[in-house]
């Protein structure tokens, strides 16, 4: 059943059948309510949505590009706090957002939306290259500038020389990292200096950078050890790993808090008393860190949510004729609590 199949059959016009849809004021209500019980009656669901937001050259959707599986962004309590300060800020214009997740070009390359957000993206990768070839409004998260696109991120290498800095003053100079992943490749292990010179993710390199520029400032040793995936098991498969093989650490930097709390169970099966025989320092500050102990680095993660959400409303109002795109850097900041401390005297 059409629209046109419908009209015919009521001995209307198409148009007076649109218009009980998307005119009512255009008729009168009886009429109007004839046309719906007949459509209702007759099986029709109404004019398709696709069509019509084609037609208006707007889909109300805004896509969020996320080269992950699915189920990480739900896992990922930085990634759902995020989401929904974006959600927040977009819903009053009537939008909507689609998580886009997946490695794989195609979904962007095919997704029916008004503009693009750039979450998670590996620098040069086939999915970064189909997001430009849409050259639709784009806010890029947590990455380097693109021309044209509004670009909104944190302090990352400010944030973690904090950490590090934090550790160093207390006296650790023997330091691991347990590192978020380098390439879209998902590999964990022992990361190699081929392995970190080929890093594709702005936000590990920014943090492996100031890790290693501290550590290398106060003669410490530094450590790395990547995982496949932000979550608790991974960080505290991979900090057992990185503990067994150098017991000698006694300070982790975790890239964040989700895979600090691994470690701190790694810590506790290897009889590592935290903070007096190992310290932890997370990044993020979730709201479960503080019941944690855990020192970590604060993020303005719903502070940035909101900021890409505006962003991408000046985008669609047409900002962009008028100014640059909007390039934001939000700061961070290092939150001591009790999971440091100065290292064992040996």
């Amino acid at each position: 059943m059409t629209l046109r199949d419908l009209a015919r059959s009521l001995g209307v016009s198409v148009a007076t059948v649109s218009n009980a849809y998307n005119r009512p004021d255009q008729l009168s209500a009886e009429l109007r309510e004839r046309i719906l019980q007949s459509a209702r009656e007759l099986g029709y669901q109404g004019p398709d949505p696709l069509a019509r937001s084609l037609r208006r050259g707007r889909t109300g959707v805004i896509g969020v590009v996320y080269d992950a599986p699915l189920e990480y962004a739900f896992a990922d309590p930085a990634a759902a706090l995020f989401l929904g300060s974006v959600a927040h800020a977009i819903q009053g214009q009537g939008l909507n957002l689609l998580l886009l997740a997946s490695p794989e070009a195609q979904p962007v390359k095919t997704a029916s939306v008004d503009g693009l957000i750039v979450y998670c993206a590996a620098e040069g990768s086939e999915l970064m290259a189909a997001v430009l070839e849409r050259a639709l409004p784009t806010v890029l998260v947590d990455r380097a500038g693109v021309a044209g696109a509004a670009q909104v991120g944190i302090d990352d290498g400010g944030g973690a020389r904090q950490a590090a800095e934090h550790l160093l003053a207390l006296g650790h100079r023997q330091l691991g990292v347990i590192c978020l992943e380098l390439g879209p490749e998902r590999r964990g292990g022992p990361v190699t200096p081929e392995r970190e010179a080929a890093t594709h993710y702005r936000t590990t390199a920014e943090r492996l950078r100031a890790y290693r520029e501290a550590a290398a400032d106060a003669g410490a040793q530094l450590y790395v050890m990547e995982t496949e995936q932000n979550t608790p098991a991974e960080g505290e498969k991979r900090a057992a790993e990185l503990l067994a093989q150098h017991p000698e650490i006694t300070g982790l930097l975790c890239m964040s808090d989700v895979l600090a709390q691994g470690a701190l169970r790694a810590a506790a099966q290897l009889g590592r008393s935290v903070p007096d025989s190992l310290s932890v320092v997370g990044y993020d500050d979730l709201p479960s860190s503080s019941a944690l102990n855990l020192t970590t680095v604060w993020q303005p993660t719903a502070d940035k949510g909101r900021h890409v959400g505006e962003a991408m409303l000046g985008l669609l109002a047409g900002e962009k004729a008028h100014e640059p795109p909007a390039q934001v850097t939000l700061p961070t900041r290092l939150i001591v609590r009790g999971s440091t401390s100065r290292p064992a005297a040996h």
